[in-house]
């Protein structure tokens, strides 16, 4: 699965995944009251492609009503589910008591998760942490609450809030969940899975049900491929140089529709800086600056065309 990212899982981003292999994309997470107030930013983020089904939107807040008001308005989008964010560890988010600030009320935690699944009539599901802090790893506890609450799936991110991204995702208590005889729903591990390797290791040293794929992603959405491969054959055939090329050039060019050339060329760097496409490039380093610091789509892909040239013969 592809997981929420802010500023990363926008409608292109997620159609390219789900083409690569994704079996299910989230939207980017969207503020209950942002929604609720109709803010147009927001909006746009409901806007769905059919081939990009199945597709989860996630929405995140604190007040209850807030909550269940935005609720209704996604099932109205049409999203085959509807998650509910506690898991985002951002300062502006988590420090107001939203995303991974719900971790230190789990009775309104839990107040708001039957709120929403009883508004909707879509699935609901969640995605949270391992608890907020090291002295507050509460997932084995909280994940059978969840349930109860009429949840039909869980995804966990092992790590705490406190730990950021920072260290090693910790799946031992996510294995440790999924393996708890209360737990009848799917469990959802995610953090750290970058290679085919991780995600097969995942599945088999921990038992869980499906696992999100977050950063591992960014610039290179091309992994989903690899892994279904390795999952259904043992090994995988990495896609040629050329493909990945086309890949990225169509980010940026679907980057610059979806908004303008500018603000698009801005939004698709992330995707351009953690590629593992030009890693370990030689002499790179003052092409990658121009690539970074490149301000139209025709000085942009002609970079491209030179690194394509320089480097892979293309």
């Amino acid at each position: 699965m592809l997981a929420p990212m802010e500023d990363v899982t926008d409608p292109s981003f997620r159609l390219i995944c789900r083409e690569m292999g994704a079996r299910l994309v989230y939207t980017e997470f969207v503020s209950a009251e942002a929604l609720i107030r109709n803010i147009d930013s927001t909006t746009r983020k409901l806007h769905i492609d059919s081939r990009e089904r199945p597709v989860a939107i996630q929405i995140y807040g604190r007040e209850p009503e807030a909550m269940v008001e935005a609720a209704r308005m996604v099932e109205a989008a049409g999203p085959d589910f509807l998650d509910i964010n506690f898991g985002c560890p951002v300062k502006k988010v988590a420090s107001k008591g939203a995303g991974a600030g719900m971790l230190r009320d789990i009775p309104k935690l839990l107040s708001i998760t039957k709120a929403v699944v009883d508004a909707v009539s879509i699935p609901v599901t969640v995605k949270t942490r391992l608890g907020w802090d090291h002295e507050n790893k509460i997932i084995t506890d909280l994940g059978p609450c969840l349930q109860d609450c009429g949840i039909k799936a869980l995804t966990v991110h092992g790590r705490t809030r406190s730990q950021m991204y920072t260290g090693q995702a910790d799946w031992t208590l996510i294995g440790r969940l999924k393996a708890d005889p209360r737990m009848e729903i799917p469990v959802i591990g995610n953090g750290d899975i970058t290679t085919p390797e991780g995600a097969r290791n995942a599945f088999d040293t921990y038992g869980v049900d499906g696992i999100m794929i977050g950063r591992g992603a960014i610039g290179a959405p091309w992994i989903f491929h690899d892994v279904e491969q390795y999952m259904n054959t043992g090994e995988f055939t990495p896609l040629p140089a050329a493909r990945k090329f086309d890949v990225l050039r169509r980010q940026i060019r679907e980057s610059i529709e979806r908004i303008d050339e500018y603000r698009g060329i801005l939004h698709i760097r992330r995707h351009l800086a953690a590629t593992p496409l030009f890693k370990a490039l030689p002499d790179f380093r003052q092409t990658r600056i121009a690539m970074l610091r490149a301000e139209t789509e025709k000085e942009l892909l002609g970079l491209f065309d030179e690194i394509g040239h320089r480097y892979f013969n293309l």
